[in-house]
């Protein structure tokens, strides 16, 4: 028999928050309403509401942790029965109405009635995810796109009921003859679990919708126009209402949600609202400055090159950036410049730029090599 602690996937020393919260989210995920059909998910959901009915009480779990499973054999805590009080059947539903606050709360859960009651048909449709790929362009400025996807949507043969004769083709279900649950003793064992037939309605259809073989949805290609307002940013997640798959039996239609990634630019890149861009200038506009035409994503742009720019000088261009998606301000662009180095000179302009460098005072010309000259002389004075 498994550790239960293993079973819940929580440490020794777990407090009961962490407990309860563990259970409830395997629980969630092992549901038979969520698992129709799947003996070792039924298996599982089983094995996880005995660990937490023994972890949860502070007794039971102090005798667990002294003695193991032998704490409830042979007349230990729960008697014959296991870890259950007087050696009846634990049912899990009994757990859930705890921890939802009664029946109602686990209801609005897991959308059926209380135990041993029918589950409504109508189930809601399934949410659906749609990765868009976008420009910066139109993530900047927004835009208008087309998708196709491929969509569950009622079924126009049968409208949605999945009988051929439409409302009045159910009958009450052979299996659990109308109950939604189905119920198996074995001893002093009692086990309750949805109905395989129905799935937990209480009715099947009688004369089943030739075209969606009773399930009463059907696959459509479908193609959607979706507004992207400007602002968004890879990872921005787009709710489009009632565009996901129909639900059955006149159950709500889901959602479908659209997940951004906007792809990489040649000239810019993006942090939060602003735009940044590298952008080389030549040797001669760096040290005699002047205008410079800039790329922003509205068009052109000039900026002044003071005389004497350094590579790495930053000049910024306001409101040429992002506009935010919750409305507040634009961005601005941010451009890095970065001087480029003349290569690749023949014999007479290299004895052109030699002359030049003669001709410079390197005190008032190039105060920033000269201050480092003077350090890095300081600095080999000292190791010697």
């Amino acid at each position: 028999m498994a550790d239960y602690y293993e079973v819940l996937g929580v440490a020794r020393d777990a407090t009961d928050s962490d407990i309860k919260k563990a259970y409830r989210k395997l629980a969630m995920k092992y549901h038979p309403d969520r698992n129709p059909d799947d003996k070792t998910a039924e298996e599982k959901f089983k094995e996880l509401g005995e660990a937490y009915e023994v972890l949860s009480d502070a007794d039971k779990r102090a005798a667990y942790d002294r003695y193991g499973h032998d704490a409830f054999k042979n007349g230990g805590m729960g008697g014959a029965g296991g870890p259950a009080g007087g050696g009846g059947f634990h049912d899990p539903m009994d757990i859930f109405a705890q921890m939802f606050g009664g029946m109602g709360g686990f209801s609005e859960a897991f959308g059926r009635g209380g135990s041993g009651q029918r589950r409504s048909a109508k189930r809601p449709g399934a949410d659906l995810r749609y990765d868009l790929d976008i420009t910066l362009e139109e993530a900047a400025k927004g835009c208008e796109k087309t998708l196709e996807i491929e969509r569950l949507v009622a079924c126009d043969a049968c409208s949605g009921t999945g009988s051929r004769a439409g409302k009045s083709g159910f009958k009450t279900c052979p299996t659990c003859h109308g109950q939604g649950v189905i119920t198996q003793q074995n001893g002093f064992f009692v086990q309750q679990s949805t109905c395989p037939t129905c799935r937990g309605t209480g009715e099947i259809v009688s004369d089943p919708c030739p075209k969606c073989r009773g399930e009463g949805r059907v696959r459509k290609d479908t193609q959607i126009t979706m507004r992207i307002p400007a602002g968004v940013d890879t990872g921005t997640k787009l709710r489009s209402s009632g565009n996901g798959d129909a639900g059955t039996h006149g159950g709500a239609t889901g959602d479908l949600y659209v997940f951004i990634e906007v792809k990489k630019h040649d000239i810019f890149q993006r942090e939060g609202q602003d735009l940044h861009a590298t952008m080389p200038i030549p040797l001669n506009l760096a040290i005699a400055g002047g205008k410079l035409k800039v790329p922003t994503l509205e068009g052109p742009a000039s900026i002044k090159i003071p005389e004497g720019t350094q590579s790495g000088t930053i000049f910024r261009v306001r409101g040429k950036g992002i506009k935010s998606l919750k409305g507040g301000a634009t961005g601005d662009l941010l451009i890095e410049i970065h001087v480029e180095t003349p290569s690749g000179l023949s014999r007479d302009q290299q004895a052109k730029l030699d002359e030049f460098a003669a001709a410079l005072t390197p005190a008032k010309n190039q105060p920033q090599y000269e201050e480092y000259l003077r350090k890095a002389a300081r600095f080999l004075k000292d190791k010697d």
